[in-house]
């Protein structure tokens, strides 16, 4: 078959996204418009904000990537955009363009959804290095601002078909490194920032609990758990760092749970009396607004240091204890780490020397590819277009939606 040429839009948080990908494997565009100033005096994404600067945004994205490319709009072969999940706001403004320049260009328009983008993207890269070859059962993680999900992906000729057996209950993973970020008044986004100050301090100076999660999830059936079986946590082999439950058909569940420790911070920051601390390191980087590393050091003493740390460090052993449990209960053959909080630098080192005792192989996308982006949007589209699975023109933006 001749080479495919998918333009891929991606528009579902704070990120204007297009780029051109050849037949899945070859990334020959990929430009992303970042939102991080606009929403950084509020400390998080404002989604009204975020569609405002979707909307100015998009053309001139997408004509940079197709420029890059060196593709004009009638050489492209078919159009991809994020149909769900995320901000249904921002969702539409991608939708709608797509939508508009698939009629107009009389191209066909396939709809993917933003998690498969994230697993699409460890996929595209290795398909990048020349590696075809991949061994099943796959169990991909795929943590971000906005997710943590474990999934178990399967492959069935051209087609993808992903079960979900496990999940945050509460706050995301990087939803919880950027709450902690804003607690100790360092800005947004946060967890690039808590990565880089991580390694100033000491990671067992405060002892976090790890989340145990002791009741089925109240959205399937109350079930009782269910014995963990041969899985256990790499740290210890006394306790397991999870809850298995059966639901969704008698699945063993591996769920996360982070509103606690986000709480714990903030208890810590009560008890430690660091509020006016915090509110100076606030004003004198708010004075930065591209402020280095030797600057938030300057406003962070010892204690300040060891807290971020011991946070880093009890978010990463959980991440880690209850993925690899999950690739011992499933016999998994390969793991994919993927989504914005894999670009952390603690979590791939304790992923790769964890599952490297195992003799597992674990892959990560690269930086660029972690956060969200329309490579990834173009590549999980391939598969679909092969199989003709094309959007009409009906379909609409999904903020919730599953991924199967």
């Amino acid at each position: 078959m001749s080479s495919i040429f998918i333009l891929g839009i991606e528009s579902s948080c704070d990120e204007t996204a297009a780029a051109v990908v050849r037949s899945g494997e070859q990334v020959v565009s990929n430009v992303v418009a970042s939102q991080i100033a606009t929403h950084q005096p509020y400390g998080g994404v404002v989604p009204e904000l975020a569609s405002r600067e979707h909307l100015r945004a998009i053309v001139p994205v997408v004509r940079q990537a197709l420029a890059e490319a060196g593709k004009t709009y009638e050489s492209i072969d078919a159009l991809a955009v994020t149909q769900g999940p995320g901000l249904a706001g921002a969702l539409l403004v991608g939708i709608s363009f797509a939508k508009a320049l698939a009629f107009a260009l009389d191209k066909p328009l396939i709809a993917v959804n933003h998690l498969e983008g994230h697993i699409h993207a460890v996929l595209l890269e290795e398909r990048q290095k020349g590696n075809h070859e991949l061994r099943f059962p796959v169990l991909a993680l795929v943590v971000s601002g906005g997710h943590t999900h474990l999934y178990l992906a399967k492959q069935n000729d051209q087609s993808w078909s992903y079960e979900n057996i496990g999940h945050t209950r509460d706050d995301a993973a990087g939803e919880a490194f950027d709450k902690v970020a804003k607690l100790l008044g360092l800005g947004y986004p946060g967890g690039p920032i808590i990565d880089r100050l991580s390694h100033h301090g000491d990671p067992r100076a405060v002892k976090f609990a790890i989340s145990q999660i002791k009741h089925p999830d109240r959205r399937s059936s109350p079930q009782k758990a269910v014995s963990p079986g041969k899985a256990r946590d790499y740290k210890s082999e006394s306790a397991p760092p999870f809850a298995v439950f059966e639901g969704w058909g008698k699945t063993p569940r591996f769920d996360f749970s982070y509103s606690g420790i986000k709480t714990a911070v903030l208890r810590y920051i009560e008890m430690h009396k660091l509020a006016q601390s915090i509110e100076a390191r606030r004003h004198a980087l708010a004075e930065k607004p591209k402020a280095k590393l030797e600057d938030y050091l300057a406003t962070c003493d010892v204690e300040t240091l060891n807290l971020i740390a011991s946070f880093q460090c009890a978010m990463v052993e959980d991440l880690v204890a209850k993925t690899l449990a999950a690739t011992r209960e499933y016999d998994v053959a390969t793991l994919f780490v993927t989504g914005g909080v894999a670009a952390n630098n603690e979590l791939r080192q304790t992923f790769e020397t964890e599952a490297a005792k195992e003799g597992l192989p674990v892959y990560f996308p690269s930086r660029p590819l972690s956060t969200d982006n329309a490579a990834m949007i173009a590549a999980a589209a391939y598969p679909k277009f092969l199989a003709q699975q094309f959007a009409t023109m009906d379909f609409s933006a999904e903020a919730g939606m599953a991924l199967r």
